[in-house]
């Protein structure tokens, strides 16, 4: 039996995770630390602030995995500023909390194109974040890259909707993939007795594992 922490629950991949958690026998406890309030679900532990750094803070029980789900777009941040905040400082300050309750997994949703040294500025942040998380020495760590997100997000994102059908047609990690088929191969990662280390999924091993286990 396993207990989890997960950021990022009110988002696309953070949702559905979410809810396969709690339907799964092998989790016994679930803290959902998030920035407003979830409706309510049986097993889950809600601590609630607009400040999600203080909202990680109330978390005190024990964990042994942690899932970040953490993500937005330089355009739904606001600024260059904001979008650091929420897709580099955050998922640290969630690392973080994790070590402190004793967690030996970390699993985090990063993006296609992840590079420290990209001249982009969206891909040298996130990769940044990975190289943040590399430098904490997890004892293991699951890097997952997808393509295009698909699925209902509860904000519209304009380039999502035009690029979608252009993502679906293309091949191998270019294509793009369901929000749903990326929360399912976490919790198979996450549950399963693979390598230790750092361990990067590539977009298309991302749709691998989740149809095999659908």
């Amino acid at each position: 039996m396993s207990q989890v922490l997960i950021t990022g629950a009110t988002g696309l991949v953070g949702g559905h995770l979410l809810r396969m958690l709690v339907q799964e026998p092998r989790i016994n406890a679930i803290a959902a630390p998030t920035r407003r309030p979830l409706s309510d679900m049986p097993g889950v532990l809600n601590p609630h602030d607009p400040q999600l750094t203080d909202a990680l803070a109330q978390v005190t029980d024990p964990v042994d995995i942690v899932f970040c789900c953490l993500g937005t777009t330089r355009r739904e941040a606001g600024s260059k500023e904001a979008f650091v905040h929420a897709d580099y400082t955050l998922v640290v300050d969630t690392a973080l909390t994790g070590l402190r309750l004793g967690a030996k997994h970390m699993l985090v949703v990063s993006s296609m194109g992840a590079n420290a040294h990209s001249p982009f500025f969206y891909n040298r942040v996130k990769g940044e974040m990975e190289e943040a998380l590399k430098a904490q020495s997890w004892e293991r760590l699951t890097i997952v890259r997808p393509s295009m997100l698909l699925g209902e997000r509860s904000k519209h994102r304009l380039n999502e909707s035009l690029l979608a059908p252009l993502f679906s047609l293309l091949p191998g990690n270019w294509k793009s993939i369901a929000a749903r088929d990326v929360a399912r191969a976490m919790l198979h990662e996450a549950l399963s007795a693979t390598q230790e280390g750092v361990n990067i999924l590539s977009s298309a091993k991302l749709r691998e594992i989740a149809d095999n286990e659908a």
